[in-house]
């Protein structure tokens, strides 16, 4: 088979369902859906973690959170452990980023022979302040994870976005005429917050049209106590000044959404134009998902689908035309890339394969997949294993939820508390101690969170530490060569 050139896109906090082609009732995604309609869309897709700078440095490497000890968005990702782009570079296949990275630093070696107008942590630390995480020390910030104005209108994200879509479309057209196959991973940020959107894709959701989210606490839903404890770190949902502005809020990340799209199908056109689609394989997705109002939650940070699980769509040559309903995690495109230059990355967790692989197996719905979270607001950790019909969440501490997705694909029923799924909860707990040891796992990144703190100076200095909510962009103009 002819080696193609290979072109990820990853966006932010975007979640799984909000895509035409995922069947969503309102969202609108043709350039997405377009994708989708020429190649394969992975239906069952989740991240390593529900949040960003884990799950990207889980990406980077091919390694589950507990194997990188990367926890949260104060530990970020510096090239000390090899990853993709690595082991790309060691075979001479250029590999060059456009955009988000959410890293540690422009100088460190994180597998890019180029880095343009590269996104990474604030000040090279990140939100070491959210690193304090035991429920009598953590600061609970003020202002809004959300942002201080939510509606139509322009942010640095946008900007950013911008700059970054067109930096991306003047790469492929520099690089129409390469000889060798290259690597090109973009990183946008739509629709992660500040829920600010360019106002014609914010028409596009009337804000009286819009469906209202499910089991909201204040219609008698009860939230599980670890997820009660996590949200209360920052509130988004108490922070609206009226049912208005929340209906805003749900505006403006369905608009994001649309405008994350707009940017896909530009990027998508200039691929075109540069003759290269033919000779291109697209992988669009996202680091994790959101919950947009569900449970009364908004961000990320927790293991229900609307954040756990992400959009994953795959086009080019010998990849199946369809949906493919076999569960697979970011990882197993971590090991993907490589594989499609006839490489291989080391380190990699078990386990994995690559994607178009399986898209043109016969579907495996019972492959297990598994998710973690250690980061801003948890006050124990939170592990997530999906087998087959079956969704299973261990929180160190809590009780445990079990969800039937083929009956209840929504997780509104609770199955852990009823006697008769008494056998298999404690089935599906075996299978993830078979895959790792919580409570060690637990301890382990309260330690390594406990000495990141302690090199910060301790806890009054960590509380200074990082941005309060969304990481500044960089400057637009910024390109850095590698």
């Amino acid at each position: 088979m002819t080696r193609q050139n290979f072109l990820v896109i990853m966006s932010d906090e975007h979640q799984a369902r909000a895509l035409g082609c995922a069947g969503h009732p309102v969202v609108r995604t043709p350039h997405l859906d377009g994708l989708a309609a020429r190649g394969t869309r992975f239906a069952n897709a989740v991240t390593p973690s529900p949040i960003c700078v884990p799950a990207r440095a889980s990406f980077a490497t091919g390694r589950y959170v507990h194997q990188t000890r990367l926890w949260d968005n104060a530990m970020p990702y510096d090239g000390s452990i090899p990853g993709w782009g690595h082991a790309l570079q060691a075979v001479g296949v250029p590999v060059e980023s456009v955009g988000k990275l959410h890293y540690r630093a422009p100088e460190d070696p994180a597998g890019f022979d180029v880095e343009h107008i590269p996104m990474m942590v604030a000040g090279g630390v990140g939100m070491v302040w959210a690193s304090i995480r035991r429920e009598e020390e953590r600061l609970i910030p003020d202002g809004r994870m959300l942002g201080e104005w939510i509606g139509p209108g322009e942010s640095s994200y946008t900007e950013y976005d911008r700059a970054v879509t067109d930096r991306t479309a003047d790469w492929l057209r520099e690089h129409a005429g390469d000889d060798r196959p290259w690597c090109l991973y973009v990183g946008l940020v739509a629709p992660h917050f500040p829920l600010v959107c360019p106002q014609e894709f914010y028409d596009l959701y009337p804000e009286d049209e819009l469906p209202e989210p499910k089991l909201h606490p204040r219609d008698g839903h009860r939230r599980h106590p670890w997820v009660e404890r996590q949200n209360a770190h920052m509130d988004s949902e108490a922070k609206f000044q009226d049912a208005a502005e929340r209906r805003r809020a749900l505006a403006a990340y369905f608009g994001l959404c649309s405008w994350l799209d707009h940017n896909v199908g530009r990027i998508l056109g200039a691929l075109e134009e540069a003759g290269l689609t033919g000779r291109t394989t697209v992988v669009y997705t996202s680091d994790h998902g959101d919950n947009a109002g569900a449970r009364g939650l908004w961000g990320k940070s927790n293991l229900y689908r609307e954040s756990v699980d992400v959009p994953l769509i795959m086009a080019g040559l010998g990849v199946p035309v369809g949906v493919c309903e076999t569960p697979v995690s970011l990882l197993d495109l971590s090991v993907t890339i490589p594989a499609q230059f006839g490489a291989r990355l080391d380190g990699a967790a078990e386990g994995l394969r690559p994607l178009d692989e399986i898209a043109q197996a016969p579907a495996q719905p019972d492959r297990p997949v598994f998710s973690e979270y250690h980061a801003a607001g948890a006050v124990s950790g939170a592990f997530m294993l999906r087998k087959g019909r079956w969704k299973y969440h261990h929180y160190i501490g809590f009780p445990p939820e079990l969800f039937d997705l083929e009956t209840d694909p929504e997780e509104t029923t609770n199955l852990a508390v009823d006697p008769s799924h008494a056998a298999r909860l404690a089935e599906m707990e075996a299978a993830l101690r078979a895959f790792i040891d919580p409570e060690a796992t637990d301890a382990q990144a309260f330690d390594d969170q406990a000495a990141l703190i302690a090199r910060h100076g301790g806890r009054d200095a960590a509380l200074k530490l990082g941005a309060r909510g969304a990481t500044p962009p960089p400057r637009a103009d910024k390109v850095r060569a590698g």
